[in-house]
């Protein structure tokens, strides 16, 4: 049975984090943060299966380096309790195989990049066998910035996914379930998932 799971999580100076300490976690990578003077070393961590960035046309082409790509979005931030970055966390059905999984990812980043300009920073995380996880727990932190993003940099803060009324939050989680089925079709799989709440689905 496939199973659903799509969360939205910020990054939020108040709560004493960065962007660029959550993407050298995720990615599994080193990541030196010149607003904080120190360096997040992650390089050990295992279990990151693929990593892309994913930008806006005609972004500046440096920023798909992934540590001048969270510098540059700390540095865009002024105050010192900014929401520096905000996180998709998806799970994938475990029915699918890695390319399949891929293509996921991929249709679901440039669909985001495309409707609010802004850059993505993707990390599939497989799963831990050996402390306990689920053996079919893959998973992607889709991690973006908070502002959009030109071919000057970065600009205005994209305030419709902090707006509970704007509905831009009900429709990602729609639109992932739509891509998890679609691959499960394409697949040859019956099973569906359903983005919707056990109350509203009735």
């Amino acid at each position: 049975m496939a199973i659903y799971h799509f969360s939205v999580k910020t990054v939020a100076r108040s709560a004493g984090r960065s962007a660029t300490a959550a993407i050298a976690y995720r990615a599994g990578e080193k990541i030196y943060c010149e607003r904080e003077g120190r360096e997040h070393d992650y390089s050990r961590k295992t279990g990151v299966e693929y990593k892309e960035i994913y930008l806006p046309e005609g972004a500046p082409k440096h920023l798909k380096n992934r540590e001048r790509l969270w510098n540059e979005v700390e540095q865009r931030e002024t105050r010192k309790n900014s929401t520096v970055a905000r996180e998709f966390e998806i799970a994938f059905p475990s029915e699918l195989n890695q390319e399949q999984r891929l293509a996921m990812l991929e249709e679901l980043c440039a669909s985001i990049v495309d409707r609010h300009q802004v850059a993505v920073d993707a990390c599939i995380h497989a799963p831990h066998t050996g402390s306990g996880s689920d053996e079919r727990n893959y998973h992607a932190h889709i991690l973006m910035s908070t502002r959009k993003l030109t071919p000057e940099g970065f600009t205005e803060k994209t305030r419709e996914l902090d707006q509970k009324h704007s509905g831009e939050i009900e429709h990602w989680r729609e639109h992932f379930a739509d891509i998890c089925n679609m691959h499960l079709d394409m697949a040859g799989y019956t099973a569906r998932v359903d983005h919707r709440s056990y109350k509203d689905q009735e």
